[in-house]
């Protein structure tokens, strides 16, 4: 097959949720065929791409190689036989980073230790 539009392929695949989203994703540089930049919309993906982008939500990268096309969107099983996911794992956190967003009164003292500990 010739191909298949980035941005539809992108709905298609359910890697956005809108097609409109996905054409500004495009239109800001934010998606990569191959390595560069898909500066059109109607930019043609094929079997074998890697395409790589940044979604609209934080940490949302993506990284996948294109192993089909699709007419219509259909369901989520159907999508993820459009790709293979070439995305790298996230790194761990660090223990810190595993406290939450605020500190328990045993974590405060724990710290209050450790600061009190270098001085």
């Amino acid at each position: 097959m010739l191909g298949q539009r980035i941005d539809k392929w992108l709905w298609c695949a359910r890697l956005v949720k809108t097609r409109t989203l996905a054409a500004r994703l495009i239109e800001a540089g934010k998606v990569r065929i191959n390595g560069e930049r898909a500066v059109k919309v109607s930019r043609a993906v094929r079997e074998g791409d890697v395409v790589t982008g940044i979604g609209a939500g934080p940490g949302s990268l993506f990284v996948v190689r294109v192993t089909g096309e699709a007419e219509q969107r259909g369901p989520a099983t159907l999508a993820r036989t459009l790709y293979e996911d070439l995305t790298p794992e996230a790194p761990a956190a660090s223990n810190f980073a595993r406290i939450g967003p605020r500190p328990t009164k045993r974590d405060r003292r724990r710290l209050d230790a450790i600061k009190t500990d270098d001085a």
